[in-house]
């Protein structure tokens, strides 16, 4: 008989006390199930019960041997169910928190492949980027961006989150490009309502955290695309995640200041609560995500447009409206060249 039978056998004559009840637990013969014991207790060269006419009683060593067969057995059993969670096809409905601006910008394509691999599974998503309790609203899985403290959750890293600090470039021709975290103007802070200014100890982060209790912040909001139109406006400045600010640093409708203060990089995790096993919608999801975000949704500042040396383009442009053409055609070429290489966006000469 397998080493496995003979410790199951073993926990049940240990946990009923006694071999006939133990044979008619398991369906079996006295005659048997006193075999497997006198079996187990030969190959561990230990008598694991004292015998009497009446009862048997665990010796120390059965007492060892006891706790480890639960050990044992549990972790048989847990390796049992999630062997068959992997046979398993993913059914069901799945509930999904995540982030506004996130899922707006980018979980959204990475759900319609996931329903295409697995058209079985029906996603219930709510968007909020307040942290949600995952146990208490039922939720399977929640997407959350930041520092985790929760040991109560599960957490898995989906990708990094790289930070910019953002201003349009009329906002910066108007009030200058700050050089210190110092310099930035208290009153004209775009503040995202659940940031976190303790999750960093960074310089950029303890101004801007004086600055918002020394004067309220112009805007305050809880989405951050928001706060980026509001930015490019020029009515501000705004520290946002370049998956959402990508777009507008790209096309120079904003540039990133003071990168050198900037804080680390954040992750995005999938958390869900703890428990031995995870069903399989779970786990083929977070799977997936992980897979479909392996390389990060937006890039670090530096893959973005240089620098643009502002007094320059600013005469470039006074140059344009004014009309004077009489720039030679070499002049036009350098300075067409200057421009294409700062990526400055629809300015032609």
């Amino acid at each position: 008989m397998d080493k496995i039978a003979l410790l199951k056998t073993f926990v049940v004559v240990a946990n009923e006390g006694s071999f006939t009840r133990a044979a008619d637990r398991l369906n079996t013969s006295n005659q048997l199930i006193s075999k497997y014991v006198a079996q187990l207790e030969k190959h561990l060269d230990v008598r694991l019960f004292n015998r009497t006419t009446r009862k048997i009683h665990l010796t120390e060593a059965g007492q060892q041997c006891l706790l480890h067969a639960n050990h044992i057995l549990e972790s048989v059993n847990d390796m049992e169910g999630q062997l068959g969670l992997l046979n398993t096809h993913a059914k069901g409905v799945l509930h999904v928190s995540a982030p506004v601006s996130f899922s707006t910008l980018h979980l959204s394509s990475a759900l319609a492949a996931f329903q295409q691999a697995h058209p079985s599974v029906s996603v219930n998503l709510q968007l909020n980027d307040r942290k949600v309790d995952v146990v208490e609203e039922g939720l399977d899985v929640a997407i959350r961006a930041g520092h985790l403290s929760n040991s109560a959750l599960v957490a898995k890293k989906i990708t990094t989150i790289h930070l910019a600090l953002c201003a349009s470039p009329a906002y910066l021709e108007k009030y200058g490009t700050p050089s210190h975290p110092s310099e930035l103007k208290p009153e004209h802070y775009l503040e995202y309502a659940y940031v976190n200014y303790d999750s960093d100890t960074s310089e950029l982060m303890k101004a801007l955290k004086t600055n918002a209790q020394k004067v309220t912040p112009k805007l305050v909001a809880n989405n951050g695309e928001v706060l980026t139109n509001v930015a490019k406006q020029g009515d501000g400045y705004v520290l946002q995640p370049t998956f959402i600010a990508a777009d507008a640093l790209t096309r120079g409708e904003l540039i990133s200041i003071l990168d050198e203060f900037v804080p680390r990089p954040i992750s995005l995790y999938a958390v869900y609560p703890h428990r031995k096993l995870v069903s399989n919608k779970p786990r083929v999801f977070i799977d997936f995500l992980c897979a479909y975000f392996e390389d990060t949704p937006s890039t670090s500042i530096s893959s973005f447009s240089p620098k643009i040396d502002f007094d320059l383009f600013f005469e470039i442009r006074l140059i344009v409206s004014c009309k004077k053409f009489s720039l030679s055609f070499f002049s036009c070429n350098v300075i067409s060249s200057y421009i294409a290489d700062a990526g400055v966006p629809g300015l032609l000469l």
